[in-house]
């Protein structure tokens, strides 16, 4: 193939790619932010402790870390297509993105927000500040530059995770690699495409280094 006929290809694989990273990206930060919280507050110790919740979360969140990304998303083709109607293309591989994701994300929250000092949360409370004031306003603004760190973190295993959704046509880069790289023996597509995607995590990830740094240098 000629560099004019792929280049095509890789724009609309680097969209897709793009739109499921997005989306799961968004979702699995409103889920797993709240959980990596709950995570530490309900710990022993915590700003309301509740160990037996804490620890059936615990195994929850170690459940789905556990799952390979292939095996879970294939695992949950019910209830992707009870969520969005149906299990192929690029809008239904958000939803096994996001459950993959969501509990990698909770326990990079959980580090980032025990690594605040204890004397920080003591001098809140010693103020009269409730456990909702102490999260929103000493615990996550403390702990924010380690959580974008985990966010980067987060996309970029979810690019991986997107690659691997090719193979079972979830669009993207990923699809593009498997049906003219692999399938067709299209060698020049697989190399853009792999070029592609390193281009995009490295970028990703020289964001968030810079975005991590800034934060912690306030």
């Amino acid at each position: 193939m000629t560099w004019d006929e792929i280049a095509p290809l890789l724009w609309e694989g680097t969209g897709q790619t793009a739109a499921m990273v997005g989306l799961s990206t968004v979702f699995t930060v409103l889920l797993g932010l709240p959980l990596g919280v709950a995570l530490v507050a309900f710990d022993r110790g915590g700003l309301k402790p509740l160990p037996a919740l804490k620890s059936v979360l615990g195994v929850v969140v170690n459940v789905g870390r556990s799952l390979p990304f292939i095996v879970l998303m294939i695992a949950i083709i019910p209830f992707t297509q009870f969520v969005v109607g149906t299990s192929i293309g690029t809008t239904a591989v958000v939803v096994p993105l996001t459950v993959g994701a969501v509990p990698f994300f909770a326990r990079l929250v959980e580090t980032s927000l025990r690594e605040v000092g204890g004397d920080v949360v003591q001098a809140a409370q010693a103020m009269g500040a409730g456990r909702l004031t102490i999260v929103r306003k000493v615990l996550l603004p403390e702990a924010l530059p380690g959580i974008i760190a985990g966010i980067t973190v987060t996309v970029v295993a979810l690019i991986g995770y997107s690659a691997m959704a090719g193979t079972i046509g979830g669009g993207g880069l990923g699809d593009l690699a498997v049906r003219y790289g692999y399938q067709r023996f299209e060698v020049p597509v697989m190399i853009a495409t792999v070029v592609v995607l390193i281009v995009i995590v490295q970028l990703i990830q020289s964001l968030g280094d810079l975005v991590a740094r800034r934060l912690s240098h306030k």
